[in-house]
């Protein structure tokens, strides 16, 4: 089992379809945030061992209860799992490799962060 944890807060779905429809031309803000956190995310998770197929539970400690919890994870999912494959945790973020996902929520006014637990998947 390995665990990391991504201080501050990643941006949500509606913050993902913003920076979407800004773009223009070369100008792409959806392209540049997704490498930007896919990369950070990456270069916190080389610190992990390599899985086979992984069960991951992420908690997301958040400022305050103003985003929804599908906003939260909608985007920041998509981050973490690029992250580990950049990362070579997992190989692929497929069916073949993932075998659940969870997600908690709570709240720390303090030391807003996200806990992403990976851990080899059980035999079925």
């Amino acid at each position: 089992m390995g665990k990391i944890t991504i201080k501050g807060r990643l941006p949500g779905t509606n913050d993902i379809i913003d920076a979407a429809k800004k773009g223009r031309g070369n100008y792409q803000p959806y392209s540049i945030m997704k490498a930007e956190y896919t990369d950070m995310i990456g270069w916190i998770a080389k610190q992990l061992p390599k899985y086979g197929r992984v069960d991951i539970a992420i908690t997301w400690y958040e400022p305050n209860l103003r985003r929804d919890p599908d906003n939260i994870t909608g985007g920041g999912t998509k981050f973490i799992l690029d992250g580990l494959v950049a990362a070579g945790v997992i190989k692929d973020d497929s069916h073949r490799y993932i075998n659940s996902i969870s997600h908690r929520y709570k709240l720390d006014r303090k030391e807003p962060r996200i806990e992403v637990i990976v851990k080899e998947a059980e035999e079925e």
